[in-house]
């Protein structure tokens, strides 16, 4: 498949496998800005404003335009510091201050807790771009998707149909647009990440999305999966209207019944 071709018909076929309002984002990585590709709108040379990065993955999904986020584009520090765009270590002038407002009480507990905070090295990227996998023209490096719950279980079962794994995330209530991309950028896993609360009050986060996030190479594990579940008659669910005792089972569970020798009820 030519180009990009293949991540646009990607986003296209995980629109239509999760019946999707807005598009997976793709995001890449830029070590320079000469690699930003076409078409890509830079906030503060182009629009003379600035933009927090969840505001740029809304407007990538909801709208469907591309960004390259650059040090000067920025309006939000998590990213900053996450990817490597600004100096930051214990030594730095910057650090008590972002350790004085992190939530966590003891002092101590706050400088352990940004040692551990997920960053790349600082220097090795310009900045990165952001925008549409459906519209794509270049080469992401890992894709998010804001899933509802619905959507994000036919994911969980995709994965799973694949490989027999679970995906594993650990959670934090806010800096999702840190957690939903360097650890995937750093260690090629799927990811679960809640979206925080200046991806609600300033990027129209619906209360109940969630992002999925994963890197390119495992896209097509991903839609084969949902392919396979879709075939297979698998993640379709139907609200019940109203609470059933002995509801209709699946033939195997009544079988799995039977030779435990508990009540199968009625198989007509």
């Amino acid at each position: 498949m030519a180009g990009y071709e293949k991540y646009r018909q990607y986003g296209a076929a995980l629109k239509e496998l999760l019946s999707m309002p807005t598009s997976p984002l793709a995001l890449k990585l830029l070590k320079t800005e000469e690699e930003m590709p076409p078409g890509a709108v830079r906030p503060k040379k182009d629009l003379q404003v600035h933009y927090s990065l969840c505001q740029v993955f809304a407007l990538a999904r909801r709208e469907d335009r591309t960004f390259a986020m650059f040090r000067e584009d920025h309006w939000c520090w998590a990213p900053l510091i996450a990817f490597g765009l600004v100096e930051f270590h214990e030594e730095h002038e910057s650090y008590p201050v972002v350790s004085r407002y992190l939530g966590i009480a003891d002092e101590e507990a706050a400088k352990k807790f940004l040692q551990n905070f997920p960053r790349l090295e600082y220097g090795k990227y310009a900045g990165m771009v952001v925008g549409p996998l459906t519209k794509v023209n270049y080469e992401p490096d890992i894709v998010l998707i804001y899933t509802d719950s619905y959507q994000l279980k036919k994911l969980l079962l995709a994965v799973k149909s694949k490989r027999g794994e679970l995906v594993r995330s650990t959670f934090d209530a806010i800096d999702s647009c840190v957690y939903s991309t360097i650890p995937v950028l750093k260690n090629g896993e799927f990811r679960i990440t809640f979206p925080d609360p200046g991806d609600i009050e300033r990027a129209l986060a619906e209360d109940g999305e969630i992002i999925f996030s994963l890197p390119k190479g495992r896209l097509d594990e991903i839609i084969s999966g949902l392919e396979f579940l879709s075939a297979i008659g698998m993640g379709r669910w139907q609200r019940a209207e109203k609470i059933e005792p002995d509801h209709p089972r699946p033939p195997f569970y009544r079988e799995l019944f039977r030779i435990w020798g508990l009540d199968v009820g009625d198989e007509s």
